[in-house]
């Protein structure tokens, strides 16, 4: 890869991920504080990235692989997602907010792999560049939650329009990025393909099947974190709060970097109950913490970010990596991620929000929620799946030898 195309591909992943923490992490505060939608309201506005999620696949699957060239797909969905993305911003009810935002998810989500594909194709090593490549995406993240927590822009709409204004900046950067013409040219792809069912074979084996099935079940109380910590921290008065939320990603990177190490000596199981495990402390720091003496509680639930994230999911991926034959990898992974970060994240959106709404203390003032009977419910949850999970998963010898020896390279 020259340098030229290292530097394109860098900026493709800040600007991708700038877009997306500009307006994710903080919309749930503006939608609270600012529009009065319900918990159940806002769960299933951030539901949309879920739906978007099981509806993409089809989308590149059977059209985007066939047609379009990347760099050109990309730009279009981004400079269509922009005009989306600030119709959203303008918007007071949440009919007209909901429709809105599921055209413009169903504009971003398909992007996430596309960005990804788009820099596999023109790396010589993906295993050896991609994470100095994609760590630029988490630098975006970060400093589009610095900006908008110093700003104290967290309860306006202002982030969405960010958003947008730097989604135009990408769609016409897309323009300039490599050329990637279409992968399947004159292949039709079937349905199978699309939505990864050859890799239902998998589930024949024991381990693969409690996998799916602990992974699509922890997704629901995680969906917890990303629609309502920026609201909680925001009612119990955590300045900057947006901006202290990436200290998550701070450390998202530094476990990264450490994670071959804990492969060698922990294997994939202990990784997986360690990353579930990590999900469950969060909770109970932030059931538990508050913004006095105990701040330093939220501060910890905000660091297990990295170890929530990168031993968990990176790990499953992984984990499905060496698991599935060579000719059913991309099958797997698509399966994975339509079982988790589809369904299970979409019924976790829902289920948040019938949560929150449940705690709303009444009589208290606006926006006011019993935030610790809040956060003992995912806790719970998590801490379910971790106990089952533990008793029925096992990763076998080849599997995890043959992922420690991939992560160590």
């Amino acid at each position: 890869m020259t340098t030229i195309t290292r530097v394109k591909l860098s900026t493709l992943m800040f600007l991708q991920y700038f877009v997306w923490g500009a307006w994710y992490v903080t919309m749930g505060t503006w939608l609270a504080e600012t529009l009065k939608f319900s918990g159940g309201q806002i769960g299933l506005a951030y539901g949309t990235t879920a739906l978007a999620a099981m509806i993409s696949p089809f989308f590149v699957g059977m059209i985007a692989d066939r047609f379009f060239a990347t760099e050109r797909l990309l730009a279009g969905l981004h400079l269509v997602g922009a005009v989306a993305l600030f119709v959203a911003s303008t918007q007071t009810s949440f009919g007209a907010l909901y429709g809105v935002l599921l055209v413009y998810t169903l504009c971003f989500m398909p992007t996430l792999a596309l960005s990804n594909s788009l820099s596999f194709h023109h790396m010589t090593d993906p295993g050896r560049e991609f994470p100095g490549v994609r760590v630029l995406g988490t630098i975006g993240w970060i400093i589009a939650g610095l900006t908008i927590g110093f700003l104290g822009l967290e309860a306006t709409a202002v982030p969405m329009r960010m958003a947008a204004a730097a989604s135009v900046l990408l769609g016409l950067f897309s323009l300039a990025l490599p050329h990637t013409p279409p992968k399947r040219l004159g292949h039709r792809p079937t349905w199978r393909d699309v939505l990864g069912l050859d890799a239902l074979k998998l589930m024949q084996d024991r381990s693969f099947a409690v996998f799916v099935l602990g992974s699509f079940l922890v997704c629901i109380p995680l969906q917890f974190y990303y629609a309502f910590t920026n609201p909680f921290l925001n009612e119990i008065g955590v300045v900057n709060a947006a901006g202290k939320m990436t200290l998550g990603q701070m450390s998202e990177i530094g476990f990264m970097l450490v994670m071959p190490w804990f492969f060698r000596r922990l294997g994939v199981k202990y990784m997986l109950l360690v990353g579930m495990a990590a999900w469950t402390a969060r909770y109970v720091l932030f059931a538990l913490g508050d913004n006095g003496a105990l701040v330093w509680m939220l501060y910890g639930g905000i660091l297990l970010h990295g170890i929530c994230y990168d031993f968990f999911f990176v790990t499953g991926q992984i984990y499905v990596d060496t698991k599935a034959p060579d000719d059913l990898r991309a099958a797997a992974q698509g399966f994975i991620a339509f079982v988790t970060l589809g369904v299970g994240m979409f019924i976790g959106s829902w289920l948040s929000g019938l949560v929150v709404d449940a705690y709303a203390v009444a009589g208290a003032g606006p926006a006011q929620h019993a935030w610790r009977s809040i956060w003992l419910v995912p806790a719970a949850g998590a801490a379910g799946v971790l106990m089952l999970f533990g008793v029925f998963f096992r990763a076998g010898g080849a599997e995890a030898g043959r992922t420690r020896g991939r992560v160590s390279v």
